[in-house]
């Protein structure tokens, strides 16, 4: 298929998610660095604080980068970047105070890209809206980092001028300006766990597939359906291959249907086959999505009523979490050919 001026957006935005998680890595390399450097004991916890808070972010990134089901690399600018305020970092030249204030920049461009892609996927699509909602605490608790680093930088600050602490409110206006925002949109975006478990990835899968069908059904514009058909084939074929490799297998000793499942997505594929032969012109195009729709949602309540059940009885908590990283792992990996082959 031909790239749409839609693919272009939904590459873009892959390559933003790409450099948020390139930022990601810089930021957490960042506190490593000021724990060891800060001497004063209470700073040094908020800094092991937001690093286990960015250590768990950086996990969410990478959940949404596979959800998201592009996979790219960071601009070379943003490399670069990178790469030159890792050497201040790591040098002399600049004082903790300064090293604090350009990781508070850091924190800013990172909320920032968050919220733009947030903006930009409900421009471009529906789809793109589901599978980025993890990003959510991602944005939500950098903003929250920013408030605690203006309190880390008010300390720092006045200790470099003067060689004498703040005024004692310094914290307590942190935590009111974080309540208030807490109110404003906390509750939204609370994340109850820090891992998501192999019944949750496939569920957000599942969501996301159902939400390309309505946009596929809601236009006949060629180019739209060539887009939205696009990012369905690539996302049924990943999850089916990742559910063979990772799943199917190991609940098969629990699961009666499993052949039953294989069967069903070897079916799904030679439809998917079919369809992306056809131009979205076609009078057969729309007729054959339904047909593939109807199969893909028969799947999808055998996986969510019957083996959901089975692999809950079977696995600790524990167990399904490995076993959803496993599977983020080998969708990550098929996306990567996919990309290397386009």
């Amino acid at each position: 298929m031909v790239a749409t001026l839609e693919d272009t957006k939904r590459q873009a935005i892959a390559t933003k998610l790409a450099d948020m998680k390139a930022l990601q890595n810089l930021l957490i390399a960042n506190e490593q660095l000021f724990i060891n450097s800060c001497n004063d004991s209470e700073l040094a916890q908020r800094f092991r604080d937001m690093l286990e808070d960015d250590r768990k972010n950086l996990g969410v990134l990478e959940t949404t980068i596979v959800q998201y089901g592009i996979q790219a690399e960071p601009k070379e600018t943003s490399t670069k970047m990178i790469e030159e305020v890792q050497k201040l970092m790591q040098g002399s030249e600049l004082t903790l105070f300064e090293k604090v204030t350009q990781h508070e920049l850091l924190k800013h461009k990172q909320t920032m890209a968050g919220l733009l892609i947030h903006k930009a996927a409900q421009v471009v699509g529906a789809d793109i809206e589901a599978a980025i909602t993890p990003l959510n605490t991602v944005n939500f608790e950098n903003r929250a980092h920013q408030e605690q680093l203006k309190g880390v930088l008010e300390v720092l600050g006045v200790r470099e001028l003067t060689g004498k602490d703040p005024d004692q409110g310094v914290w307590a206006r942190v935590q009111d300006a974080m309540a208030a925002m807490t109110g404003i949109i906390g509750g939204a975006v609370t994340r109850t766990k820090d891992e998501m478990n192999i019944t949750e990835i496939i569920s957000m899968d599942h969501r996301k597939t159902d939400t390309l069908f309505m946009e596929i059904a809601s236009t006949d514009d060629p180019h739209k359906l060539q887009e939205f058909f696009g990012q369905l084939y690539k996302d049924l074929s990943v999850h089916a291959e990742a559910e063979e490799q990772v799943v199917y297998p190991a609940v098969r000793s629990y699961y009666g249907n499993t052949q039953e499942l294989f069967d069903e997505q070897a079916e799904m594929k030679q439809m998917l086959a079919q369809i992306k032969a056809l131009n979205p012109t076609d009078s057969n195009f729309k007729e054959q999505i339904k047909e593939l729709q109807k199969a893909v949602q028969d799947h999808v309540r055998q996986e969510e009523n019957d083996m959901f059940p089975q692999i809950r009885r079977n696995l600790s908590e524990a167990q399904m979490e490995q076993m959803a990283t496993q599977f983020k792992e080998a969708k990550s990996t098929m996306q990567q050919e996919m990309a290397s082959q386009s």
